[in-house]
């Protein structure tokens, strides 16, 4: 099947819309980018870019899978979200997490409603290319 082709002004996307939605949640932003909505796009990679960093600076961590508590697969999930920074952040060895520290968990929910926001911004940038959303 070939790629859609759907756009607004003009400007088409050739690219499949599931080639889209992945590449919008490996890097955040670059969905809307890839179909010339480029203010969106930099506005969505700097918004999760600094809500990975403030978690980071708050000393948060990002859940692992060592427990199979359910609750906890969440969160992994949710920081999962983060794509191609989860990976980073993970190789790194940042994110490790200071439970001593006073903002420990405002930092791990951070670091997990980024990767939150970012499935939703990566399923924006999926209706966009299917012609669902202008």
């Amino acid at each position: 099947m070939p790629p859609s082709l759907h756009g607004r002004n003009g400007v088409y996307c050739i690219l499949h819309p599931y080639i889209i939605l992945f590449l919008a949640w490996l890097i955040p932003g670059l969905g809307h980018i890839l179909q010339r909505r480029v203010a969106k796009g930099i506005i969505f990679f700097c918004g999760i870019a600094l809500m990975l960093l403030l978690g980071i600076l708050m000393e948060g961590k990002f859940y692992d899978t060592r427990s199979l508590h359910p609750l906890l697969l969440l969160g992994f999930i949710g920081d999962l979200g983060n794509g191609a920074f989860f990976f980073l952040i993970r190789l790194l060895g940042l994110a490790t997490g200071n439970i001593k520290n006073v903002t420990y968990y405002y930092g791990t929910t951070y670091l997990a409603v980024a990767g939150l926001i970012n499935y939703l911004v990566a399923l924006n940038a999926f209706d966009i290319a299917k012609g669902r959303k202008q």
